[in-house]
């Protein structure tokens, strides 16, 4: 998969863990996207260095999913613990 792939599924990814962790975010949208993005990157990472799942060239397999899935909604948490209250 391409840079520009990866950050489809980041895209995809960072609305996913939006909707399963719904609420006020510091960073908006553009905030939850640019994790989401982050998170696919990192939760790939994770997957081909620590889980043995090397990544793949197919956009459509689920491991590659869930672990950009995953690490947006790592990525979410530590996000809102560290700046969630900073704005009212």
């Amino acid at each position: 998969m391409t840079i520009i792939g990866w950050i489809i599924l980041g895209l995809l990814a960072g609305a996913i863990a939006k909707f399963l962790l719904p609420g006020r975010d510091p960073g908006g949208f553009i905030g939850t996207t640019l994790i989401g993005i982050a998170g696919a990157f990192i939760g790939g990472w994770i997957s081909s260095r620590w889980l043995d799942h090397p990544i793949t060239k197919d956009f459509y397999d689920g491991t590659t999913w869930a672990s950009a899935i995953g690490g947006s909604l790592v990525l979410l948490i530590a996000y809102r613990l560290l700046f969630g209250h900073s704005r009212n």
